[in-house]
């Protein structure tokens, strides 16, 4: 049979599956357990899925009010860091009757542009990264209630920011590799257009800046193995004195330098130290372990979650950075004598 043009209606539904438009609304609303048997229920889904019926989100909650669910809008999901960050939110989120949709941004694996008939209707309001701000505007998600993670505070869409300390955490690393004696470092940056990483850079450079005869050579990548391990490797071979210490911007970016700087003959910190941000698990898997800043994903998004929700309520959010912590390991040492 030819299926009409028209949206499907609960009518419809109800019609297929030989029942009223009450058991119709009390099953798709997961409200029928002791009302209608197991049988009928399933009936109704069947019947539903096979006319392709979605409910009218806006209408519903206009007759709810609310749905008390949260989007949160991350990069593709490439690092356990966005996991950490996710189970936090939904941890805090489960505690206050609210559910958590993972939304990754469109850039490279990302969903179709729109996850929702319209999310504006679907939502209470939306947590995003910074990494991911692009996709708010897809999803219209910048029209609702919005909290920033990984932001400048002075220039956000949303209406509070949550941040963890990162230039803290970048001042850490480069007063740890400078009280080593190390000059001059290559920052292996990551190639993202993000407030975040502009902290980073901005920090090094001021830090650096503070001491006498100190050098920065930049050389930017994605965020990837393969591209940290090009960029590396370029700038490594680049005329001109080797720097001492290569600062990377995250782990991930880290264990791409430690390939690219096997492959040149150079050991790690013997030769030449390396650093990270992040504390991903990869860092205790490669060889050295890795020096790098600890940032607490989850505690991040617990945060993010708590100042949706202040957000929600009208009230003032927690302000302050989350603090970070500079973990020493074995892939940093005194710069070899020349």
């Amino acid at each position: 049979m030819a299926r009409s043009s028209t949206r499907p209606t609960s009518r419809d539904v109800a019609h297929a599956a030989g029942v009223s438009q009450a058991a119709v609304s009390l099953v798709l609303g997961d409200k029928w357990r002791g009302r209608v048997s197991e049988a009928t229920a399933e009936r109704v889904r069947e019947a539903a899925r096979d006319l392709g019926y979605r409910p009218n989100l806006a209408a519903r909650n206009l007759r709810l009010g609310h749905t008390r669910t949260v989007l949160l809008v991350v990069p593709a999901l490439t690092t356990e860091f966005f996991a950490g960050v996710y189970t936090g939110a939904a941890r805090i989120a489960a505690e206050n009757g609210f559910g958590v949709v993972l939304y990754p941004s469109p850039e490279g694996i990302g969903p179709a542009r729109d996850p929702f008939a319209s999310a504006q209707a679907a939502l209470d309001g939306v947590i995003a990264s910074s990494m991911a701000a692009d996709a708010l505007t897809a999803i219209r998600g910048d029209q609702l209630p919005l909290v920033m993670l990984d932001s400048d505070p002075h220039g956000s869409l949303g209406a509070a920011t949550v941040n963890l300390d990162i230039a803290d955490g970048i001042r850490q690393i480069t007063d740890h590799l400078l009280a080593l004696g190390h000059r001059h470092v290559l920052h292996l940056a990551a190639d993202v257009p993000s407030w975040t990483f502009d902290v980073r850079a901005r920090e090094l450079a001021a830090r650096m800046a503070a001491l006498p005869g100190t050098r920065i050579r930049t050389a930017r990548a994605p965020i990837s193995i393969d591209g940290a391990l090009t960029a590396t490797e370029t700038a490594l071979t680049a005329p001109g004195p080797r720097p001492t210490a290569v600062i990377c911007d995250d782990d991930k970016l880290a264990a791409g330098a430690y390939k690219a700087l096997r492959r040149l003959g150079l050991r790690i910190p013997d030769d030449i130290s390396v650093t990270g941000v992040d504390d991903l698990g990869l860092a205790t898997a490669i060889d050295p372990e890795l020096t790098t800043v600890r940032l607490d994903a989850e505690r991040f998004g617990e945060r993010g979650m708590h100042a949706l929700l202040a957000v929600l309520d009208g009230r003032e959010p927690d302000r302050g950075d989350i603090p970070v912590e500079l973990v020493v390991r074995a892939s940093t040492a005194p710069p070899a004598a020349h």
